[in-house]
């Protein structure tokens, strides 16, 4: 018996789950929809979808499996629920921003989440920001890593700037000894920060 995943997302969809699937796999590399199951006659009284139609899309992103539902409008996405997506650069974090933004609400774009022309919301997280949330015991050990920290993370790396978060947002700064890499950091916000010379 061929392995499955133990856990897989499903998402509710009106009507546009196949549509959905194809843009997310043109978003996501390494990504590819699996399956189509379609709706038959049997049960039309209850589902009321015509014959031939998209049920359900098995699609895969970034290897992670998902099925998208056509279930009717019975149900909406809400931000409840989110899908996270960890960026090592600040070219990543723009392009998934500006991908999944795209045809999005505005008003639902702020802070690092946003919602895409589905409703279905994501998170842009910087990994960076991961490990300065962290509490100070459970940091990773700079140890002899602590060089090659400091000159990966030299200031410039990343952006400056607040593009992606609302004006109500208060900066928030993390000196060097609260940072994994030992450099001060200002967090302007989730998915836009810089790191700050030493003074």
């Amino acid at each position: 018996m061929a392995s499955i995943d133990r856990i897989a997302p499903c998402l509710w969809f009106d009507h546009q789950a196949e549509e959905a699937a194809r843009f997310y796999i043109g978003v996501f590399k390494n990504s590819r929809i699996v399956a189509l199951s379609r709706y038959g006659e049997a049960g039309h009284k209850i589902h009321r979808r015509p014959a031939g139609s998209v049920m359900t899309v098995a699609f895969e992103l970034e290897a992670q499996p998902f099925t998208a539902l056509n279930g009717g409008p019975l149900f909406k996405f809400n931000e409840a629920i989110s899908l996270q997506i960890y960026c090592d650069t600040q070219e990543e974090i723009d392009y998934y921003w500006t991908r999944l933004t795209a045809g999005g609400d505005p008003a639902a774009q702020q802070c690092g989440w946003l919602k895409d022309r589905y409703d279905v919301s994501w998170q842009v997280v910087p990994l960076a920001m991961l490990e300065m949330m962290k509490e100070p015991g459970e940091r990773a050990d700079r140890g002899d890593d602590r060089a090659a920290a400091d000159e990966e993370a030299r200031p410039g790396r990343f952006e400056a700037g607040v593009r992606h978060c609302g004006k109500s947002l208060t900066s928030t700064s993390f000196r060097a000894a609260d940072t994994p890499t030992g450099a001060d950091v200002e967090i302007r916000s989730p998915i836009n920060y810089q790191l700050i010379a030493d003074r």
